[in-house]
């Protein structure tokens, strides 16, 4: 795809010669800004840092039967969320391989808004009209990606910064995974969650594509800090949140991935229900694990991982981490094969390089009212 083909986010025009811009998934996204890589990553934990997530997609799904749809679409229970709640939930195929991992934000009894990960928008469209098509439910489904565009605000001191900009909602009062409906931001009405996907407290800021650029810039001038998917990555691996291409594949159980909090699959039937039920019973085979090289070298997806001599699987995701100073990764290795404090064999380049079995996240911030254990959505 040529640099002329690339989708360009509404913030696009804002970023000026500050942010180093590269091809992400089909959209021109920033990988960084000028202050870089790692500074962005210390303002979002040390003040709040400001990501463009306007790629990703918005699905609505609405009707009388649009709880009891998402219900057989989702493997997280969705009846009985009250109005204001997002909910963390893989999508599975009938086999259980996840087909994308998404927020669903609950609008209204028969109001649902879905935000799916960006290269998936169109596939996940599909699939979401193909079950609903051929399974009659009372709903409809649109694609409303065009209708929005989306600000990731993250950081200690998100709340600090936004407050003085809206006089309509005490954001202390905003739990985590909840949204507080339509607020303004200045003058911009703007749909508001505290959800976050860098380990960090913060809101989404959800508004009108064409106002998108005063929203930004209102922002910038509070005090935020630009930030690229380049940071964005390396707080996500330090948290141990998933990526979808990475710890979440079509070839990937979500519980092989850890989310086994997020698949119920007691008392109801979604899709794929009957390959995670037998999968849970028969033993899951793969999970996934922290390492932190002891050697030096860099562990990137899809190099092996060996122990005692033996193949045990793949890295998905790795980096340095900036809060530790150290190559960290996330490897995807059969079940029970190590613990932690063991020593594995990272193979570089043919070379073998020691890195060693830790707990998960590498990163945790300090304890606060809205800390909870979901999970996030990615890029």
């Amino acid at each position: 795809m040529t640099e002329t083909q690339l989708k360009k986010t509404p913030l696009h025009s804002v970023y000026g010669s500050s942010a180093k811009l590269v091809d992400f998934g089909g959209w021109e996204m920033p990988i960084q800004f000028y202050g870089g890589i790692l500074a962005e990553h210390h303002a979002v934990r040390h003040h709040a840092g400001l990501f463009d997530v306007s790629h990703m997609g918005e699905i609505t799904v609405t009707g009388p039967e649009a709880e009891t749809f998402l219900d057989h679409l989702l493997t997280n229970k969705i009846q009985g969320a009250a109005e204001g709640q997002c909910l963390y939930s893989p999508m599975c195929q009938e086999d259980g391989g996840c087909l994308d991992d998404l927020l669903v934000y609950v609008m209204g009894s028969q109001h649902y808004l879905l935000v799916v990960n960006a290269a998936n928008t169109q596939k996940d469209f599909q699939w979401i009209k193909k079950q609903c098509d051929s399974t009659g439910f009372q709903v409809q489904v649109s694609n409303a990606s065009q209708d929005w565009a989306q600000l990731a605000l993250q950081g200690p001191q998100a709340t600090s910064l936004l407050q003085p900009l809206t006089s309509e909602m005490n954001l202390n009062t905003l739990p985590y995974y909840r949204h507080g409906g339509q607020i303004s931001i200045g003058t911009i009405p703007t749909l508001i969650s505290r959800t976050g996907y860098t380990g960090e407290d913060g809101y989404e800021l959800y508004c009108s594509p064409s106002q998108a650029p005063e929203l930004w810039n209102i922002l910038l001038n509070a005090g935020a800090i630009p930030c690229g998917l380049g940071a964005r990555d390396l707080l996500r691996l330090e948290a141990r949140l998933p990526l979808y291409g990475h710890e979440l594949l079509q070839s990937i159980s979500p519980l092989e991935a850890g989310l086994s909090l997020f698949v119920k699959l007691d008392h109801r039937q979604f899709i794929g229900h009957g390959a995670l039920a037998h999968q849970k019973e028969q033993g899951i085979p793969r999970r996934l694990y922290g390492l932190v090289m002891e050697d030096s070298g860099v562990p990137r997806e899809g190099y092996p991982i060996q122990f005692n001599n033996q193949e045990l699987g793949v890295v998905t995701s790795g980096g340095k981490s900036p809060s530790l100073n150290r190559f960290i990764a996330l490897a995807l290795l059969q079940r029970g094969s190590v613990k932690v404090g063991d020593t594995v064999d990272v193979i570089i380049r043919g070379k073998k390089k020691r890195a060693t079995i830790v707990k998960t996240p590498f990163y945790k911030r300090p304890p606060s009212t809205n800390s909870s254990t979901e999970s996030g959505s990615g890029v």
